[in-house]
């Protein structure tokens, strides 16, 4: 599993560059201001979580079992948090279909630090 994460890490990363880059170079004079800013939340915080992705999955002592499952709640965090915010900001979907996606995004995000957290205090 550790070669599929790392995989997956990698190919959002190159998706993060080139969300961020269309939206810098297309999206910015077409977009109003709050929808740029959500955009821009989306590309960064999918960053951010690719990073510690590739860091937990390439350096750490972790056991497998907690990689996969910090990198299952990351995946899910990005596709649900980061995917929903462009929809909203790109893609022309009502904030009022999808608004309970963006939480559930969050929640991903935090119950992966958790689990994180506590693979850390169960170290050695």
């Amino acid at each position: 599993m550790k070669n599929k994460n790392l995989t997956l890490t990698s190919i959002l990363g190159a998706l993060t560059i080139v969300l961020g880059a269309f939206g810098a170079h297309t999206l910015k004079e077409k977009l109003g201001v709050n929808e740029f800013q959500n955009f821009e939340t989306g590309v960064r915080y999918q960053m951010y979580h690719v990073i510690v992705l590739l860091i937990i999955n390439m350096y750490s002592n972790f056991s497998a079992k907690t990689k996969n499952g910090v990198s299952a709640l990351f995946f899910l965090g990005i596709l649900f948090f980061s995917g929903s915010l462009y929809a909203i900001s790109a893609g022309g979907v009502s904030p009022k279909n999808i608004w309970f996606i963006t939480p559930i995004g969050g929640l991903f995000f935090i119950l992966g630090w958790i689990k994180l957290s506590i693979s850390f205090l169960k170290m050695k």
